[in-house]
């Protein structure tokens, strides 16, 4: 079993972590939670360990994104602070625009229905469509479908937010 696991380490670690940042949009958070996922498949040993991983990620991520908006709460009172919060250096162009189509990602993916985001992650993470039903509790069927309105969405989505800043910008 502990070379089953190592396997599926290496083999879905890469997935796990690019699946949990395009939840929650913090690479070294997306990196630590990956790490506690895996830390509890091996406390777990799960029948189905692929699927098993991708279900424990979606759950840290949602208990992250909880605790996200806790923090901004915080933050938001904090404002008023004397002491504050540092301000960043202001960063490079290229890394500007970088940020800007990164948050133009996530502002489209978070006009998708929570389903449809789900399965459009699962998909990019590399999960099968039986995989993706399972997770999800999609007839395998449905996945194809539900996999192809959510990219169309997605797109849709994206170009209008694209549109919106051009116009601004303009």
């Amino acid at each position: 079993m502990a070379d089953d696991l190592e396997s599926l380490y290496r083999t879905t670690y890469a997935s796990v972590v690019r699946f949990l940042y395009r939840k929650i949009w913090d690479a070294d958070r997306a990196q630590d939670l990956a790490q506690e996922v895996f830390v509890r498949a091996m406390a777990h040993r799960p029948e189905k360990p692929r699927a098993w991983v991708f279900a424990v990620a979606a759950n840290l991520a949602r208990d992250e994104a909880r605790a996200a908006v806790r923090r901004k709460r915080h933050l938001s009172l904090l404002r008023d602070d004397p002491a504050g919060v540092p301000s960043n250096e202001p960063s490079a162009q290229d890394s500007v625009e970088r940020e800007e189509r990164l948050a133009g990602i996530e502002q489209a993916l978070a006009t998708l229905t929570p389903r449809d985001r789900e399965v459009l992650l699962l998909w990019d993470a590399g999960l099968s469509y039986p995989e993706i039903a399972e997770q999800t509790g999609l007839a395998v069927g449905a996945v194809g479908t539900t996999l192809a309105r959510a990219r169309r969405r997605l797109v849709a989505a994206y170009d209008l937010q694209e549109r919106r800043d051009h116009a601004a910008h303009s």
